[in-house]
């Protein structure tokens, strides 16, 4: 018999509903708001059918042992450093591994900004899956919400427990778009940051991480938004900025830190990226 909870060591926070639709009304809470959060270790026979869906989004994430999500009559098997979105008014069915039951954490979200925050990390309803590379960042956030509420669940910590999780929400989607260790696309970024002050070919480039230079530009468009030379041009400002920032050389000398011989090349090049000129940029009072 499947079990919802009750299980040894775990840790359960629910919202009153009242409170959650008094904050539903107010500002800040109105657009994403916890409603409830837990973490279950070892948890047999745990599992949940909702034919419905639930008014909530559902986050859970799997760091020990196994499970499974049902969606459309189709059945996932969900391991460690999986995660399961599930959007509201979703028909689903989840649950634990009968011979390695999963440890879970999870939280529900409501809110007018869940549906963006849900596409922005690759979510479909048919599609509820990601495979995290940051596990450790993505749990800590969900036990600072579960320690939070076992504080107390006054306006104020609603409040500082939708910051987290939007900071949990935004964590998984940068954990689909943020390019995995070893990857040709994660070679050639590491490449190109160890080689700032460099020139470097996108077909050598691509040789060298053993793909087409189609291919390299394709990965690079999917994880920046731009090509590789752009992304070159980025690191080299970057290193500008920080070297304008920090140091007394003239601008002559930060364009050859960064491999750009001719300062008036280097000067265009900033201004077209900062909207103002190298020299304007060090006299401006920041901080």
């Amino acid at each position: 018999m499947e079990r919802a909870d009750g299980f040894d060591d775990q840790r359960l926070e629910v919202v009153p509903r009242p409170l959650v639709e008094a904050a539903l009304a107010r500002p800040v809470t109105r657009r994403i708001l916890v409603t409830d959060a837990g973490y279950f270790p070892r948890a047999e026979r745990h599992g949940r059918r909702r034919d419905g869906g639930t008014a909530e989004t559902t986050v859970i994430v799997c760091v020990g042992g196994a499970g499974w999500f049902e969606v459309d009559g189709i059945r996932t098997r969900v391991g460690p450093g999986g995660a399961i979105v599930l959007p509201a008014g979703t028909p689903h069915a989840y649950g634990a591994s009968e011979d390695d039951p999963w440890t879970i954490w999870w939280a529900h979200v409501r809110g007018r900004d869940v549906d963006e925050l849900v596409e922005a990390c690759g979510i479909r309803p048919d599609a509820p899956l990601l495979s995290l590379r940051s596990l450790d960042r993505v749990t800590a956030l969900l036990d600072e919400i579960v320690t939070s509420f076992e504080r107390d669940m006054t306006p104020a910590r609603l409040v500082a427990t939708s910051g987290m999780a939007w900071r949990l929400m935004t964590q998984l989607a940068v954990d689909r778009l943020l390019p995995e260790d070893g990857t040709p696309v994660e070679r050639a970024m590491r490449y190109l940051e160890e080689r700032v002050d460099g020139h470097v070919q996108v077909g050598e480039l691509a040789a060298l991480v053993g793909v087409s230079p189609s291919h390299l530009a394709a990965l690079f468009r999917q994880a920046t938004g731009g090509g590789v030379v752009a992304h070159h041009l980025s690191l080299k400002m970057a290193r500008a900025r920080r070297l304008l920032d920090t140091t007394n050389l003239t601008v002559a000398e930060v364009a050859r830190q960064v491999g750009m011989d001719d300062p008036f090349y280097f000067s265009r090049q900033f201004r077209k990226i900062h909207g103002t000129s190298p020299t304007a940029y060090r006299a401006h009072r920041k901080g």
